[in-house]
């Protein structure tokens, strides 16, 4: 089946019209830099002189920032940080990246999650990650906090065109947040995407999901080889959440979506080259994805904008984003997909 690229590129140039809600575990990636200096006489570790620090927005904070970066600002985030200095970072990275974020929960008990990487290099080398620090506070968000994001969404969500639920698992998107979340969309007719790695049957009423293929192997209990495989997984997703369709993405293999009654289509992957880093590529395919829904793309055309934009960033070190103007000139000459 071939694509129509004309069509594609008007989808493509409305990516910057919705407003997208981002609801989830928001992160903040502390990226530590240095030069190898020597070994140390305390430890056999090295010593590395630091050179410069780098805050980039990680988790679904990750998302948001791929939303922004594309549709000129109109993202909203909806999460929990900590009274601490990782979180007043976080929001200066919100900001820097033209992200609101004025609904954000500071909460005494709970750390911002910041995943701290420190990397060091030879001068005639290139630049090696050496260790790297989680902060995070493990568990379920108390009731109130709770009840605090509740609230902000409900009032949120109507000023929306779409939400999109991040879950790292950390504690943000508890059942009712969930369940709140899907209603008060389908009442205003929303569109709601869910981005997890376990647990897919929580998200009841979403409009569409994006697992990757192990998660989604993992919950369906088999390997997914077939194409009859992709389309009984699809299906169970889909019976389990009342979705729209699935979105199952399968690396160098491109991706498969599955939409409701079991229609299978095949994407490959365009415009294969060198991958130099897969960091945050999921979060690429969501936000796209998801603005793609929202500006009115079926779910095919818009995993085929998730597929074209997940190209870009994985050409690039750490959780990168792209533009209208990337994506369009990423466009392949013609684009077929097996159906």
């Amino acid at each position: 089946m071939n694509i129509d690229l004309k069509k594609l590129k008007e989808l493509i140039n409305r990516l910057n019209v919705p407003k997208i809600l981002i609801v989830g575990d928001l992160a903040l990636d502390e990226m530590v830099y240095g030069e190898t200096e020597r070994i140390s006489r305390e430890a056999p570790v090295l010593i590395l002189q630091h050179t410069h620090t780098n805050y980039i927005l990680g988790g679904a904070s990750n998302a948001a920032h791929n939303v922004a970066t594309i549709n000129g600002g109109n993202a909203t985030v909806v999460g929990i940080i900590g009274n601490d200095y990782q979180g007043e970072e976080l929001k200066e990275a919100f900001q820097r990246a033209n992200i609101n974020c004025d609904n954000l929960i500071a909460v005494d008990n709970r750390k911002t999650i910041t995943k701290t990487r420190i990397s060091g290099s030879c001068s005639q080398s290139v630049t090696q990650q050496i260790v790297r620090i989680d902060r995070q506070t493990k568990g379920a968000i108390g009731k109130e906090t709770e009840k605090k994001i509740i609230e902000k969404v409900k009032k949120l969500i109507p000023e929306h065109d779409a939400i999109i639920l991040s879950d790292y698992h950390l504690g943000t998107l508890t059942d009712a947040v969930i369940n709140t979340i899907t209603e008060v969309a389908r009442k205003h007719n929303k569109i709601v995407v869910a981005d997890a790695q376990k647990d897919l049957d929580r998200y009841q009423g979403v409009t569409s999901m994006t697992p990757n293929l192990p998660d989604t192997q993992k919950h369906v209990g088999y390997y997914l080889k077939e194409k009859a495989d992709f389309i009984l997984a699809g299906n169970k997703l889909i019976d389990e959440t009342n979705a729209q369709s699935a979105l199952i993405t399968c690396g160098s293999d491109g991706m498969v979506i599955i939409t409701k009654g079991g229609k299978y289509t095949h994407i490959p992957v365009f415009n294969k080259s060198k991958v130099f880093d897969v960091t945050g590529a999921g979060d690429t395919v969501t936000a796209t994805y998801t603005l793609a829904l929202a500006a009115g793309a079926d779910p095919v055309y818009a995993a085929i904008i998730g597929n074209i934009a997940a190209g870009i960033v994985i050409k690039q070190f750490g959780c990168a984003t792209t533009s209208i103007k990337e994506i369009l000139n990423a466009v392949p000459s013609s684009i077929k997909i097996e159906v």
